[in-house]
């Protein structure tokens, strides 16, 4: 049986989804295709049940630091890490099965087939030959894990299988010091898990800045064990596994696999694309379009690997579906970069990356362990570092291990995407007390660099015409 439509999606996770939506918009002749099981990695094993995980774990530490502090005088009692991994499911099925519906209603555009290339506009889905003007791949990706270390059995576990456990370990090492390992890491610990994370560079969570990285290692060494400078070589003892590193080693009962995730590729058939494969089994794409060469095959989301983030997925399937349709059309602009990792306290990284930036930048810091919300909120003391260009103090980006991040980074995200200078973003109206305080001591310390020396109050001019109150 063969078949043409002008546009097959392969993979229903958030980048597929968000290109089938993106190409229905404008033809019904499409396909989206995936093997199954169906729910995007964020919904079923990602950013939605390890925040769920990190929200009870919040709330046990939170109940324990009560009773400490003579706060609560009856015992809480013990932590029922069953009962805690049980709710998570619940909330993980609950999450996922949004993009399951959403797919269920395609009804024949969705055909549930693994995919392979037979050349460039051709697949071969289970038998059923289709070929397509365009054929956008968003497979997604799974987790890196070395192969000497699936001896290790059940006692490997990996964020595509650590939601599985029905019941905690007592002791647990993380390989990893990713969003990932610390994120998942830090939440086994708060539920009272003894965690020993490992990573090979002192740089964790995708931090550049030295600052902003030490407090957030010191920070997260208040819950775990953190060892760094050594590979990791585990080994099955009976029951449990060995860990060395260096001259040292430890025994744990289970590991957790975090050294990031590779894309799935591999009986995709890339070499009917009549294009050099690099080492990650992908050809070389073009980073504005996400296209393959000279072919109209797009890669999008988490498989291309360029940035493995939900909202980043969604975009690059818009991108990879507009430029599906268009292919000669003017590549589209991104939005500006924002990643956090929801520790305690939250990590988060907006815009220019510190060892990316300028020579010759401004920095601007505040210190959370003097602000007074941070300090009622029990902010471990982090600080909030800006980035701004010299010559015009325009907003570059920002760095911070502090309470809050995940929204204080949004906040400075719209402004450095506006191109909003540190003056201007002084003019702004900052309430008292709260988080957004430690942004507007960090950009007073930015101004005081700025070149010029003319002052006057952090107040709008009357009469600006630009006053949205103006008139009313």
């Amino acid at each position: 049986m063969k078949r043409h439509v002008q546009v097959v999606i392969l993979g229903a996770g958030t980048a597929g989804l968000s290109a089938y939506k993106e190409v229905s918009n404008i033809t019904d002749d499409l396909l989206l295709v995936d093997p199954g099981p169906l729910g995007t990695t964020c919904a079923r094993v990602g950013c939605m049940p390890s925040k769920a995980l990190l929200k009870l774990a919040r709330d046990v530490e939170a109940s324990s630091r009560l009773r400490e502090g003579g706060y609560v005088e009856q015992d809480p009692g013990t932590v029922n890490g069953t009962a805690i991994l049980a709710e998570v499911r619940r909330l993980r099925d609950r999450f996922a099965s949004g993009p399951i519906g959403a797919v269920d209603k395609l009804g024949e555009r969705y055909i549930k087939a693994r995919a392979r290339f037979l050349d460039a506009n051709t697949l071969d889905l289970n038998g059923m030959e289709v070929t397509a003007d365009a054929i956008i791949v968003a497979t997604g990706s799974k987790p890196i894990v070395p192969a000497s270390w699936e001896a290790l059995g059940d006692r490997l576990i990996t964020s595509d299988t650590v939601f599985e456990l029905e019941h905690l370990p007592r002791r647990l090492a993380v390989v990893g010091l990713g969003a990932i390992g610390t994120e998942l890491g830090q939440a086994l610990a708060m539920l009272g898990v003894e965690v020993h994370a490992f990573g090979l560079e002192d740089q964790i969570a995708g931090l550049n800045d030295p600052e902003v990285n030490q407090s957030a290692l010191k920070a997260l060494r208040q819950h775990m064990q953190i060892h760094t400078g050594h590979p990791v070589e585990p080994e099955l003892d009976g029951n449990q596994v060995r860990i060395r590193f260096g001259d040292q080693e430890i025994t744990v009962d289970a590991v957790l696999a975090a050294m990031g995730r590779k894309p799935v590729v591999k009986d995709l058939g890339l070499e009917a694309l009549g294009l050099d494969l690099e080492r990650n089994g992908l050809p070389q794409l073009d980073p504005q379009r996400l296209r393959a060469g000279h072919t109209t095959v797009y890669f999008t989301g988490d498989v291309n690997g360029m940035v493995p983030l939900m909202h980043e997925a969604a975009d690059e399937g818009r991108v990879a579906a507009y430029h599906a349709l268009r292919p000669d059309a003017e590549c589209l602009s991104r939005r500006t970069p924002l990643a956090i990792v929801f520790t305690e306290p939250e990590i988060a990284r907006v815009g220019v990356a510190y060892d990316a930036l300028p020579d010759n930048a401004l920095v601007g810091q505040s210190d959370f362990a003097k602000l007074g919300r941070a300090i009622i909120m029990n902010d471990l003391g982090g600080p909030l570092r800006i980035y701004a260009a010299p010559d015009s103090g325009r907003l570059l980006g920002a760095e911070m291990a502090v309470t809050g991040a995940e929204h204080l980074a949004h906040q400075l995200a719209w402004l450095i995407q506006q191109q909003v200078t540190v003056t201007d973003a002084l003019l702004l109206p900052y309430y008292h007390p709260v988080l957004e305080e430690g942004i507007r001591s960090a950009l007073q310390d930015l101004r005081r660099k700025l070149p010029d020396t003319s002052r006057r109050p952090d107040l709008p001019l009357c009469g600006n015409s630009d006053d949205p109150l103006a008139g009313i």
